[in-house]
């Protein structure tokens, strides 16, 4: 590993915001909040905006998999040149990146530049994420202060991930589609103005070379597993072209392994049990959790017959204990430790989802509402302990990395499970078995993720790495 020379920032500048602590919490959180919206936000608007704009289905598709694809793809780029060049410079980009981004989609008058804007959003978001939590780890360097932190960013997915349809439909039904991404415009503006008064900036390694051919192998490698991932839903499995994504993303995976054996500075510098469990952790619960989630929106529209707006409300409570579960748990930490808040959350998951698949072929709502609940407060319970985990394992000259790690194997858990979800909905045996089945191997990856907690996160009292 490079040992890093005193640090540069990229303007003078002492702590963040003194006597107001939440000051960097609510930028860094703002910027979080605006990538993890932009997600969901969308499904709503895909139709009328297929409509208003003439796209294809292929595009249609793109409209909403190309924002994903770039974000995942870019990830730990971003964290590597958060690191080089400063989280705080770079988070900053992201953010205008992404805003400017964000006032094209909103005036796009095609398809295909409404396209063209969106794989620039997601490549904002690649800038904005990696630097969030790296930005919380300097702002917040006391260990009850960082675990309510990453406590509180965490929830941020389940608010915007819950308020996202229905924000959706809200502005679709009474301002129109592009208000959808106009309304990114205000929130980008103020993270921008919050981050750069309140937020330190942040230590520039400008002797740490960033290593492109492995960067580029790395991109390959995501953007090819999260593609075969979002396609083998539609495709199958045995599509031509699923397999020969699937191969040149083993062919990919392998340079990159190759190259950072090779590397004087690998993009990974840094191999240890807790964050490499952590971020298995990381993978597996979002695997479980979003594939339940859009399993059960299938479900609700499909089989029940509800409208989206009904879905989102079903779904609701699931997504609820998300914010809840996040605070909690962060508040928890510094008197139990990471380590039984990880396990409990991942077996309150199993518990939830093995419940669904018990629940018969046609239950009531009222029995599926406390199996949502359980997966969506496990998940977000656990969450915080994860970040924490990943976060501590690595040098401070190495956070955005971590992030970036961290957040890449939760993407790939996502696509994942929304793949495997599909193609269990869709397979011979029927929805309603195609739904359980998959509510079965969630409750696996649940169970799977607090057996790797035992193991790789740290019990209380265990000094994290300092870099």
């Amino acid at each position: 590993m490079v040992r890093a020379d005193r640090p540069r920032a990229d303007r003078p500048g002492g702590p963040a915001a003194p006597g107001r602590p939440l000051a960097p919490l609510l930028a860094v959180c703002a910027g979080y909040f605006m990538v993890i919206l932009d997600v969901t936000v969308i499904n709503v608007a895909v139709p009328v905006v297929g409509r208003d704009l003439s796209a294809s289905l292929t595009g249609i598709q793109w409209i909403t998999d190309g924002y994903t694809l770039v974000f995942a793809g870019l990830l730990l780029t971003g964290g590597a040149l958060g690191d080089r060049l400063g989280n705080r410079r770079i988070f900053c980009t992201g953010v205008v990146v992404f805003t400017l981004a964000s006032a094209g989609c909103g005036l796009a008058p095609t398809s295909e530049a409404l396209i063209a804007a969106r794989l620039v959003e997601g490549l904002g978001a690649a800038l904005i994420v990696p630097g969030s939590l790296a930005l919380l780890q300097q702002a917040y360097p006391a260990p009850a202060e960082r675990s309510r932190a990453f406590g509180l960013w965490g929830s941020m997915a389940g608010i915007a991930a819950s308020a996202g349809p229905l924000l959706g439909g809200l502005l679709v039904t009474t301002v129109g589609w592009r208000s959808v991404f106009f309304i990114n415009l205000p929130v980008g503006c103020a993270c921008l103005l919050l981050t750069l008064r309140h937020v330190s900036a942040s230590a520039r390694r400008t002797d740490r070379p960033v290593d492109w051919p492995a960067q580029c192998a790395l991109i390959a490698t995501v953007a090819l597993l999260t593609t075969v991932l979002n396609e083998a839903g539609r495709r199958g499995w045995t599509d031509p072209l699923i397999l020969t994504g699937a191969g040149l993303c083993l062919l990919s995976a392998a340079a990159f392994v190759l190259r950072e054996h090779l590397a004087r500075t690998p993009v990974l510098p840094l191999r240890s049990r807790p964050m490499s469990g952590a971020a298995a952790i990381g993978l597996l619960f979002n695997f479980a959790f979003y594939g339940m989630i859009f399993t059960a929106s299938l479900y609700f529209q499909h089989h029940r017959g509800l409208t989206a707006l009904r879905t989102g409300l079903a779904l609701f409570p699931a997504v609820a204990m998300t914010m809840f579960a996040s605070v909690l748990s962060g508040r928890l930490a510094r008197r139990t430790g990471h380590r039984p808040l990880v396990v409990t959350g991942m077996l309150l998951g199993a518990a939830g989802l093995a419940g669904w698949a018990a629940a018969g072929s046609r239950p009531d709502y009222l029995l599926l509402v406390g199996p949502m609940m359980a997966a969506g407060f496990g998940t977000s319970f656990a969450l915080t302990g994860a970040t924490a985990t990943v976060m501590s394992a690595a040098p401070d000259a190495y956070s955005g990395t971590a992030s970036a790690l961290f957040n890449t194997t939760r993407q790939i858990g996502s696509a994942a499970g929304v793949a495997l979800g599909g193609s269990l909905l869709a397979a011979a045996a029927g929805f309603t078995t195609g739904l359980r089945t998959s509510m079965a191997i969630g409750a696996a990856a649940y169970l799977t993720a607090a057996a790797l907690a035992f193991f790789c996160v740290p019990p209380k009292g265990h000094r994290p790495a300092t870099g």
